[in-house]
């Protein structure tokens, strides 16, 4: 037909650069895998709609620093095999301490971005050996994230309506319409203001619109937040709580932009509450979704940072940093979840709790509930910390 756009095959994501391309047997999946230089190991995970492309800024400045970088396309996303099944939190995260192992390591610095950090942090808690490290961009705490579809309705929820839609049967062809136009309306809609009027993000739209049109990708891509929401009341999703609510023993960094409509600020700033370990929340001033795009100096060299850092904080401070950047840091500590007390919670407390409770939301216990972050100082939910 004329005007029509030619198939899209694996040859749109294998873009060339300073870096290696190369294909990994891991979790019996083959993964593509990007990789460039020499050191410690840092793997890259990307979000959705996304591929390894995402990280291009960071591969070669990573590489230069002298680390060795390896940037993955996720199961069913670019140039990866796209199977029919696995996109539950647990098969993913085997993947990722699979590929690490595939790749001749014993651990490695993990950095994840949206889908990427949500199985980081699943994957640092059921796999913490693998992980030196862990940083994590615009996403939130898988429980954290849980609790704020169920309490924050004007929030969290409205700005999740898509994956809400993403449960409808055969809606992969809704994604891919008019050669993936809600993949670039979503982006557009996430980025910040001063990325999205750029050559770069038109180009980068254009890159990740491809990628989801290659053959099953959007079936693959829907197919991990149908998992989420259908397991919620199944064993599956219990077993799967439960195994989130032991605190994280894994270093943790997590980055978060100040105007992301993707993940709210507010729901991603209570994660810390699951990390017994070095945990430290960094909001990035005027950066709405996509920080490693929009800001990719300040991502690397936080990245580079938390790296380095091997001695633990010793206080818990909220500063603003020169760069306009806002901190929140506290040394690690064990949280004793066995000390929580209904007593102690406010009546407003005990009244979301029980709401949500009874409106199906079993899974979610009290702890995931309550508005005070433990182990750090209680902050108002609708404060940038």
């Amino acid at each position: 037909m004329k005007g029509r756009r030619p198939a899209v095959d694996d040859s749109a994501v294998l873009i060339e650069g300073p870096w290696q391309h190369r294909f990994v047997d891991a979790n019996g999946v083959r993964f593509h895998v990007v990789e460039m230089g020499s050191g410690p190991l840092i793997l890259l995970l990307h979000g959705f709609p996304e591929f390894w492309w995402t990280w291009q800024h960071q591969i070669p400045a990573l590489a230069e620093a002298g680390y060795r970088v390896a940037a993955v396309d996720l199961r069913g996303y670019g140039a990866s095999d796209k199977p029919p099944d696995g996109y539950d939190v647990y098969t993913m995260a085997s993947d990722i301490t699979g590929l690490i192992r595939a790749l001749g390591e014993r651990d490695a610095v993990v950095v994840g971005h949206d889908l990427g950090g949500t199985l980081g942090f699943a994957a640092a808690g059921f796999h913490p050996r693998s992980f030196r490290r862990l940083v994590v961009l615009s996403s939130a705490h898988p429980l954290r994230q849980r609790a704020a579809l169920a309490v924050d309705p004007r929030g969290q929820l409205s700005a999740s309506r898509h994956l809400l839609a993403f449960q409808l049967p055969r809606y992969e062809h809704v994604v891919t319409r008019d050669d993936a136009a809600m993949v670039a309306s979503l982006m557009r809609h996430w980025a910040g203001h001063a990325w999205r009027d750029t050559p770069e993000f038109h180009r980068y739209v254009r890159a990740c619109r491809d990628a989801i049109q290659l053959p099953q990708a959007a079936f693959c891509a829907l197919e991990a937040y149908r998992w989420a929401l259908r397991n919620v009341l199944r064993v599956s999703g219990r077993r799967y709580v439960k195994l989130l609510q032991e605190p994280l023993k894994v270093p943790t960094l997590q980055l978060h932009g100040e105007r992301d409509r993707c993940v709210l600020p507010r729901t991603a700033q209570g994660s810390g509450r699951y990390v017994a370990a070095n945990y430290e929340w960094r909001v990035l001033k005027d950066i709405g979704h996509f920080p490693q795009l929009e800001s990719p100096n300040l991502v690397t060299a936080e990245i580079l940072r938390w790296c380095k850092e091997l001695s633990p904080c010793t206080t818990r401070a909220e500063l603003v940093q020169p760069d306009g950047m806002v901190v929140s840091r506290r040394r690690p500590e064990v949280i004793d979840r066995s000390s929580d007390d209904d007593s102690s919670r406010t009546d407003t407390g005990r009244r979301v709790l029980w709401r949500e409770l009874g409106a199906g939301l079993g899974v979610l216990t009290p702890i995931d509930l309550d508005p005070v972050v433990h182990g750090c100082d209680a902050v108002p939910p609708n404060e940038v910390v």
